[in-house]
């Protein structure tokens, strides 16, 4: 079977658009791949946790007996260190686990830091 010589060219014109289509769409147009979708629902899903988990992590660290006292504490440490101070303390650990939170640690050292409005 003989090709006319005029496919040749429409095959590698089709050939380049397809992957210019590609980059157009995985830059620009919001394409994405199973895996980078999947990394940012678990990414997404652990922030919600932490949202969710943080207040009850504050309120943990307030109903203390000397609560101005360790926030006086908490204020002196610097705030890389912060989040450690408050796992440690065991306000970051919820019900049911054995270990705290790092991630709701640090949020709760951040919102325990802010000034008041």
């Amino acid at each position: 079977m003989k090709i006319p010589s005029q496919t040749k060219p429409a095959i590698w014109g089709a050939v380049g658009g397809a992957i210019a289509l590609a980059v157009v769409g995985f830059t620009w147009g919001g394409w994405s791949t199973a895996s980078s979708s999947e990394r940012l629902a678990k990414l997404r899903a652990e922030n919600a946790v932490i949202a969710a988990l943080s207040p009850i992590c504050v309120s943990n660290f307030q109903q203390q007996p000397n609560a101005d006292a360790a926030l006086a504490e908490l204020k002196k440490i610097s705030s890389w260190s912060q989040g450690d101070f408050i796992a440690k303390g065991g306000w970051a650990t919820m019900v049911g686990s054995s270990s705290p939170d790092s991630g709701v640690a640090k949020a709760c050292a951040e919102t325990l830091g802010m000034p008041k409005t």
